[in-house]
């Protein structure tokens, strides 16, 4: 069966002039006609999907610049789709799911998804967050520099979300959340810059609505596990100004 725009039902694919087309794959209609409109009002064009195996189908027949894909899907969970997208090529994936935890962000993104939304959630935030991956993907495609951050010991592959120490010779895995090693790849992307706790909120937590100063909780224990694998006094802390990975020290 076929969602994109007929007479006979709402439109899931926008009349405006040709921009990104977002596919939806989403088997609650009611939140997929929500998205859609708030999308579309954005000037992107939408397609929809109410299970796996058409997300797969629209997929490969519409080749969209971005997939909003629930993980609990029917005939072909998210999980799945995610995995057969990837293996075709790079289209961009904004995972949503109404489980909570750092462990399923962290399975999202390493096995490929290049965001991840909680339910319940402002659809104005999806759109926001849509925007955003899609100029990170447009980065991606023309990279300034690799998937690779290194500063002093510290190693980051951004591809695979794992962070470590180099220590006599061999690196040392660093357990960390989520929201830790967005810090650290921020940091590390200008080590020697001052980042404010405003930039790291809206870059690192784009999905939470916490205060300014929950970052300081968060570079705390970041700074606590880098000093448990050898890396003192960093991130360094300007009073009154932000952090920044490299000290003066």
């Amino acid at each position: 069966m076929n969602y994109h725009h007929s007479a006979s039902q709402p439109s899931f694919l926008a009349t405006t002039p040709p921009s990104a087309l977002v596919l939806i794959a989403e088997d609650e209609p009611q939140i997929a006609r929500i998205l859609a409109g708030y999308l579309e009002r954005d000037g992107y064009r939408t397609a929809f999907a109410l299970d796996g195996q058409e997300a797969l189908q629209q997929h490969l027949a519409l080749a969209p610049d971005l997939l909003l894909l629930d993980v609990q899907m029917p005939r072909v969970d998210g999980w799945a789709v995610l995995a057969e997208v990837r293996r075709r090529g790079e289209t961009p994936v904004i995972m949503l799911t109404a489980r909570d935890q750092d462990a399923d962000k962290l399975a999202a993104l390493r096995v490929g998804a290049d965001d991840y939304i909680i339910k319940p959630f402002n659809p104005a935030e999806v759109v926001a967050r849509v925007a955003a991956v899609l100029r990170r993907s447009r980065v991606r495609h023309h990279p300034v520099g690799g998937q690779r951050l290194r500063c002093g010991p510290i190693d980051i592959d951004q591809e695979t979300y794992v962070a470590s120490v180099l220590r006599d010779g061999a690196p040392v895995p660093l357990t960390l959340t989520l929201t830790e090693f967005r810090l650290l790849a921020h940091l590390a992307r200008t080590p020697r810059r001052v980042c404010s706790r405003l930039e790291l909120l809206e870059s690192c937590m784009p999905e939470s609505n916490s205060m300014e100063r929950t970052v300081d909780s968060h570079v705390s224990k970041l700074r606590k596990k880098l000093e448990e694998a050898g890396v003192m006094n960093m991130p360094a802390s300007l009073r009154g100004v932000g952090y920044r990975l490299e000290s003066d020290a």
